[in-house]
């Protein structure tokens, strides 16, 4: 396996500082990419060197495979690491890496495109006796037949999902028989524009469900291991919010299972460095369901590492680089509980629209156990051009309880002006009854949301 001496980080932002901050811990060069709306950004100044690619728009810039290359040649990069988002779960892009001599910080390209097919996936879990939430077949973009008949089999209401799909994209529930047609073709047609593949497929909607995620890592030979799980069943719009590790009142013998499931869907695919598998969870029957398998780092990867100890891109790093042997399950404990809270530049009162502008104060709180994962400071901008995520905020504590209190109060310490933020939003989340119960499901925020949004309107 060649070196690793120097790393391009193909992203921008919040996880780009998180790649490099790794890269300087393990003495391994760090090249951040930027576009002209990111210059004053701080991964630029925090890297070893940094080379702008282009406009502001990411289709001009951080979705330009050509350019990054061409950055990787100039600066003698021998390895890129994509952190999450644009081009992390790109099969093309990890195969072009390779191609041109590098060493991909990732998944193999087969494993992304796998993966990445969300109807393949299916069909790769059921192998691997991972269940999965019954389904229907492939619909291509222009292609309804049989479409009616796939939906009475599965049953009402139901998930109309792009097959190139994630993260919550290109999926809608469809409630009722004379709905289907119009949102099937609807999400067709974004799935392509979004994706380049209008490929479809059905798939049962459960409506007391919970979002269990498995963390894992593999080792490219059949060995992996998984790192607990992290519910993430606080979501708006199929995004997750808060997301916590362990899961509340999931009974033991459910994250046992879970757990060996994923395990056994990476050890059968020789899946290589970190991952998760992806479940619905009925949240009365505990009955669990393979969603997706995400190929890279996860935006809540920092809940696993506050309660693992463990280092999770600099394990990819070492993989990488062929430091990293196999670790065996009982290697990996946890301490405590971990809840991250997003914090956005959106305005929850006007239906959660972005709010970019300069932040005139931004100074997180400082406090023990408590992290900050910000991929801006203060005087610096938040453009329109990119997602409006500000920074995570991620409280430990040795009782979910300690950890909830912790959070809500450093998100009360977060001084930020300038832009509106969802923060009001994520402390009454958070200090709402039923979350402190532990009584989570996807649908907590839609039932909450009045009482949610008071202290937004109050404000």
């Amino acid at each position: 396996m060649a070196p690793v001496t120097k790393v391009l980080v193909a992203n921008r932002g919040e996880i780009a500082r998180r790649v490099v901050a790794s890269c300087r811990r393990l003495g391994v060069g760090s090249v951040a990419v930027y576009s002209e709306a990111d210059a004053p950004l701080a991964h630029v100044a925090e890297a070893d060197e940094a080379h702008p690619i282009g406009p502001p728009r990411a289709q001009e810039s951080y979705l330009r495979v050509d350019r990054l290359l061409e950055v990787a040649a100039q600066s003698g990069a021998d390895a890129v690491h994509p952190g999450y988002g644009f081009l992390s779960e790109n099969a093309a892009f990890a195969e072009a890496v390779e191609r041109a001599g590098l060493t991909w910080i990732g998944p193999r390209p087969e494993s992304i495109r796998d993966m990445g097919d969300k109807q393949l996936a299916r069909e790769i879990a059921l192998r691997a006796d991972v269940p999965v939430v019954p389904g229907s077949r492939r619909f291509e973009q222009g292609d309804l037949r049989g479409l009616d008949d796939a939906a009475a089999a599965i049953g009402y209401p139901l998930l109309v999902k792009a097959a190139a799909g994630g993260g919550g994209i290109g999926m809608r529930r469809v409630d009722r028989s004379e709905q289907l047609a119009d949102i099937a073709v609807a999400t067709q047609s974004m799935a392509a524009k979004a994706f380049g593949n209008g490929a479809i497929f059905l798939e049962r909607y459960i409506p007391k469900a919970r979002h269990v995620e498995i963390q894992v890592f593999g080792f490219g030979n059949g060995e992996a291991v998984h790192l607990f799980e992290r519910d993430c069943s606080l979501q708006r719009r199929f995004q997750k919010v808060i997301e916590e590790s362990p899961a509340p009142k999931l009974p033991q013998e459910a994250r046992d299972r879970m757990s060996a499931a994923a395990v056994a869907l990476c050890r059968a695919t020789h899946y290589r460095s970190a991952g998760t598998v992806e479940f619905v969870v009925d949240a009365d029957s505990f009955a669990f369901y393979f969603l997706e398998m995400n190929t890279r780092i996860q935006v809540e990867h920092p809940v696993t590492e506050m309660i693992t100890g463990l280092d999770l891109i600099a394990m990819q790093i070492d993989l990488a680089r062929d430091r990293l042997l196999p670790l065996p399950q009982d290697a990996v404990s946890r301490k405590g509980h971990a809840i991250e809270a997003r914090l956005y530049a959106e305005n929850p009162a006007k239906n959660f629209m972005p709010s970019p502008g300069r932040l005139e104060r931004f100074r997180p709180p400082q406090a023990d156990r408590i992290r900050v994962d910000a991929g801006y400071r203060e005087g610096e901008t938040i453009t329109p051009f990119y997602d409006p995520m500000v920074a995570k905020v991620i409280a430990h504590g040795s009782t979910r309880e300690e950890a909830r209190r912790s959070l809500i109060g450093a998100l009360k310490a977060f001084e930020i002006e300038g832009i509106r933020s969802n923060r009001d939003f994520l402390i009454a989340c958070l200090a709402d009854e039923t979350f402190a119960a532990g009584d989570v499901s996807t649908d907590f925020i839609d039932r909450r949301r009045a009482h949610l949004l008071e202290p937004v309107a109050a404000g």
